[in-house]
C-alpha cells in the first residue's frame, strides 16, 4: 500500500503544472481568444460607423462618429434579408441532417471488417480526399444530369456529403464501438441497422455533434455554390446576398449610366456599413449555435458499454 501511495504521488507531482507554465499557459489563451474576438468586434465597430468617418479615416477602432444607418437600410430591407435567413436556415437545418445520415451510416458500413465491399468502397471514399473531378465536372453533373440549376438542393447536396467526414466516422466507429457489443447483439438477433441506431449512434453523440457542426458550419458560410447554381435571387441565402449586395454597390457606384434613381440610391447607401452590419447577422445565428454541440465534446463515448 505505501508503494502504491509512492507511486501515485510520484505520478501526481510529475502531472503537476508549475505556476510559470500555467501562467505562460494562460497568457497564450488569452491572446488566442483576443485574435478571435478582435475581428468580430472591429467588424461590429465599423458597421455602427458614419460612412463619412470611414470615407474621411478609414476603418477605425473608435470612430469619430456613429451612426446606425447600415442598420436601418437593412431593416429597410427587412423583406430581402428574411428571405434570405429563411433561406440559410432551411439549406443549414436540411443539409445538416441529410449530411449527418450519409456520413454515419457510411462510416459504419465501411468500420465492419466482415463487409464482403469493405475495401473497394473504401478506396473509392479515400480517392476523392487525395483527387477531384474538377469543378466542369462536378458543374455538369449537378446542372446537366441532376437538373439541380435553380432549385434549393443545389445548395444542399453538392456539400452534403464529405470523404473527411466519412473516414471520421468510420475511424470513430472501427476504435470506439467494442467489437463484443457488436458480437453480443448479434446473438441476441439484432440486425445491423438495429446495432446502428440503438448501439453506435447513442455511443457517438460527441462525434456526430462534431460532424454536424462541421456541416452546420459549411452550409452556413457557403456562398459560392449560390454563384454557380443559382440565378434566382429569391433562392439566395444569407452569405449569397451579401456578395450579391457588395458587388451591385460597386457596379452602381462605378457606373453612372444605370440611371438616375439606382445611381442615387447607390450613393445614398452605407456602402461599406451595410456590408459590415450584413455579416454582424450572419455571425450571430453561427456563434449562438456552437455551445448546444460543444457540450457533447466531454461526454463519455462508452461508458457503461462493456460490463464485465
Amino acid at each position: 500500500m505505501a508503494k502504491t501511495r509512492e507511486n501515485e504521488d510520484a505520478v501526481s507531482r510529475l502531472n503537476r503544472i508549475k505556476p510559470q507554465t500555467n501562467l505562460a499557459f494562460n497568457i497564450i489563451f488569452c491572446v488566442l481568444a483576443a485574435i478571435c474576438i478582435i475581428p468580430v468586434f472591429f467588424v461590429f465597430m465599423i458597421s455602427i460607423t458614419s460612412e463619412k468617418s470611414i470615407q474621411m479615416n478609414g476603418y477605425q477602432f473608435i470612430p469619430e462618429s456613429f451612426s446606425l444607418e447600415a442598420y436601418k437600410f437593412l431593416f429597410d430591407e427587412g423583406a430581402m434579408i428574411l428571405r434570405a435567413l429563411g433561406v440559410s436556415i432551411f439549406v443549414a437545418v436540411v443539409g445538416t441532417v441529410l449530411g449527418l445520415a450519409l456520413t454515419s451510416t457510411m462510416g459504419y458500413v465501411l468500420s465492419r471488417s466482415n463487409f464482403k465491399l469493405n475495401g473497394l468502397l473504401t478506396m473509392i471514399v479515400f480517392i476523392p480526399m487525395i483527387f477531384s473531378g474538377g469543378m466542369i465536372a462536378s458543374y455538369v453533373v449537378n446542372t446537366q444530369m441532376l437538373q439541380l440549376k435553380d432549385s434549393v438542393w443545389a445548395l444542399i447536396l453538392p456539400l452534403c456529403l464529405s470523404s473527411f467526414n466519412v473516414t471520421v466516422c468510420r475511424t470513430f466507429f472501427k476504435t470506439n464501438i467494442p467489437d463484443s457489443v457488436i458480437e453480443s447483439a448479434q446473438i441476441d438477433g439484432a440486425s445491423q441497422l438495429t446495432i446502428f441506431s440503438k448501439i453506435a449512434l447513442p455511443l457517438s453523440k460527441p462525434m456526430l455533434a462534431t460532424i454536424a457542426l462541421f456541416l452546420t458550419f459549411g452550409y452556413w458560410n457557403d456562398w459560392f455554390q449560390a454563384s454557380l447554381y443559382i440565378t434566382d435571387t429569391s433562392l439566395y441565402s444569407l452569405q449569397a446576398l451579401l456578395n450579391y449586395i457588395q458587388r451591385n454597390i460597386e457596379v452602381m457606384a462605378n457606373n453612372p449610366s444605370m440611371g438616375l434613381t439606382m445611381q442615387q440610391y447607390a450613393n445614398a447607401m452605407p456602402k461599406e456599413g451595410a456590408r459590415m452590419a450584413m455579416a454582424v447577422i450572419i455571425i450571430i445565428p453561427i456563434a449562438c449555435t456552437y455551445p448546444f454541440f460543444q457540450r457533447y465534446f466531454i461526454s463519455g463515448l462508452t461508458v457503461g458499454a462493456v460490463k464485465g
